[in-house]
């Protein structure tokens, strides 16, 4: 989990050097390719959003990933938790 929320927050300051040019760095439009990747699958439900809203969205779709996983690991502990 912490690797996991270490890398989305590694990817959302790239990406907003990449959008703002922070750092001197040129601006880029693919240096969200990163949050893009963890934000799979939901990103590809974001394209039919307004053109507004659509990228703070697929910015936030990685949170369903990381709220999924830390769902999962919860129940996985109380079903070993009950098998003992």
């Amino acid at each position: 989990m912490r690797i996991l929320i270490a890398a989305y927050l590694l990817s959302l300051l790239i990406g907003l050097i990449g959008t703002f040019g922070w750092l001197g760095q040129e601006r880029d439009p693919l240096s969200w390719v990163y949050v893009v990747m963890l934000g799979q699958p939901w990103v590809n439900w974001t394209y039919g959003l307004p053109d507004t809203l659509q990228p703070w969205i697929s910015a936030a779709t990685p949170l369903l990933n990381l709220l999924l996983l830390f769902a999962l690991c919860r129940w996985a502990r109380s079903e070993a938790r009950q098998d003992r």
